[in-house]
């Protein structure tokens, strides 16, 4: 449940801080949160799949983990962030 390329840089020109970022917090978010919607797509068809299923997990903790980060250093980022991704907080 990879992103391919184009996805990829459709995601970093989205949520880029600065011309030259590819790598910020709140790109890596947009990119945890594009393989999260794609995986639980893919485990609604397959329920059974449960490796996929613990990689899922991980995923939500790192991504929690980052915006708890975001939250911490700044309140409009992380609130703007949740809004422009739709997800909660």
């Amino acid at each position: 449940m990879s992103l391919d390329t184009a996805e990829k840089q459709k995601l970093i020109n989205s949520h880029q801080v600065h011309p030259t970022d590819t790598g910020s917090v709140e790109i890596q978010v947009a990119m945890l949160s594009e393989r999260i919607s794609k995986l639980s797509e893919h485990l609604q068809k397959n329920q059974q799949d449960y490796s996929s299923r613990q990689g899922l997990l991980k995923m939500i903790g790192r991504r929690k983990r980052l915006l708890n980060y975001i939250r911490s250093k700044s309140e409009n980022k992380f609130s703007d962030l949740i809004a422009k991704l739709g997800i909660r907080g």
